[in-house]
């Protein structure tokens, strides 16, 4: 199986800058390296292998950058002369004390000789190991778990893709796919896009496989972290999940567990940073004044939040449907577009539109998500409309209506 990025980072292979990938725990990380050094290596000649699980690999490293050519070929010398580069890739980098510094020595040394390919755990880590900006030195690239898409793919239904492109592309309702297709988004929602879940089709293994990655990330993210009340993110993941796409409001959340709105802002964090969860800011013509305003929060994995919550159940027999449905639309809109350019409208009577998307400064698409397109009246959003003639206003519903847009056509 194979991911989206791997053709992305293969664009990139012959570049001089360094590719770093990270992104959550157990979403294909180390596959996708695998894979990328053995299309490498059926190129070329000189592409190396290593791990930094190994402790002696990692001291070594510690002790010098140079160390690297221990363990694999060093190139000539006079660099500059060299005609074939060398490949090395490392899995799990974040495991080095300074990890930018070997990357930036082995950049200002043998950049046009050696090329380093690499994985971090988190975003987290890269953070705050990351002494250097690594500016001109790096391509940084995210894996998030699979978008709809591959999981199509994954689940042996490749021969959909093309029609849920076209279903996208066209929103008609009546391609002969639609049906199977919205079925296996139910699955998707409910079980999200984690390779090992998509690819266990017993739904109590699925399930058991969610908790067990929840409980991985709280022994693991959380602990690895510097997190000492290892329960206060636990009841704050809950809480969050409870509450997917509302306001973040850390003033609430620190006295529903006892603590500082500091510690509640450090927490929410480390969750964008290991990509568990992710904000939306708010949208107004005056940039300051967004900044002044809260966030909403959504998760980057349903599978993820509903382990949280502990209920599997199809989104037609839940309560929380519109949350969710509203939660995979954030993840679509993330998957296709650029987040930087995301944003929710919302004033203090009540007035809001969930995702505003903007090509350009105040123009651009605008979704209103609704579980039932029944739920839509146009002439609420007059507001908003008048406000941003330049932003287009859409429905997107779960159902399908001559009012709205399907699930597939963003």
């Amino acid at each position: 199986m194979q991911r989206k990025n791997l053709n992305t980072l293969w664009k990139h292979i012959e570049s001089n800058r360094h590719l770093i990938l990270t992104g959550a725990r157990r979403t294909g990380k180390t596959t996708m390296l695998k894979q990328l050094y053995e299309k490498t290596r059926a190129r070329y000649d000189n592409v190396f292998f290593l791990s930094l699980e190994s402790p002696h690999l990692c001291m070594m490293f510690d002790e010098h950058p140079e160390n690297l050519y221990k363990f694999v070929t060093k190139p000539p010398e006079i660099v500059n002369d060299v005609s074939e580069k060398y490949y090395v890739f490392i899995d799990e980098i974040q495991y080095l004390k300074n990890p930018s510094n070997f990357l930036k020595y082995n950049f200002d040394f043998y950049n046009n000789s050696v090329k380093l390919i690499v994985t971090g755990s988190s975003a987290f880590y890269i953070d705050t190991k990351f002494k250097d900006s690594l500016a001109g030195r790096k391509w940084l690239f995210e894996m998030l778990t699979l978008d709809f898409e591959e999981f199509l793919d994954f689940k042996g239904f490749g021969d959909l893709v093309d029609d849920y492109k076209k279903i996208a592309a066209t929103n008609n309702l009546n391609n002969v796919s639609y049906n199977r297709l919205k079925s296996l988004l139910d699955e998707y929602i409910t079980f999200g896009g984690y390779p090992e879940v998509v690819l266990s089709n017993n739904i109590d293994d699925k399930t058991d496989i969610l908790k067990e990655l929840t409980h991985t990330y709280m022994k693991r993210d959380i602990l690895e972290a510097g997190i000492m009340r290892e329960e206060h993110m636990h009841k704050l993941l809950k809480a969050l999940a409870e509450n997917t796409g509302s306001l973040l409001n850390s003033n609430y959340y620190a006295k529903m567990l006892q603590v500082s709105p500091h510690t509640i802002d450090n927490y929410v964090y480390i969750l964008r940073k290991c990509f568990h969860i992710e904000t939306v800011v708010p949208y107004y013509s005056n940039a300051g004044k967004s900044l002044r305003k809260m966030n909403k929060f959504y998760f980057n994995d349903l599978g993820f939040r509903n382990s949280l919550v502990n209920d599997f159940r199809n989104i037609s027999e839940r309560q929380d449907k519109g949350v969710l449905f509203e939660n995979y639309v954030y993840r679509k809109l993330k998957d296709k577009l650029d987040k930087e350019t995301m944003y929710f409208w919302r004033t203090s009577d009540g007035n809001e539109v969930d995702f505003i998307m903007e090509d350009r400064f105040l123009n651009g698409n605008a979704y209103e998500v609704k579980f039932s397109s029944k739920e839509f009246s146009p002439n609420k959003y007059k507001l908003f409309a008048k406000a941003y003639p330049g932003v287009k206003l859409n429905c997107i519903s779960y159902d399908e209506s001559d009012i709205s847009i399907n699930p597939f056509a963003i």
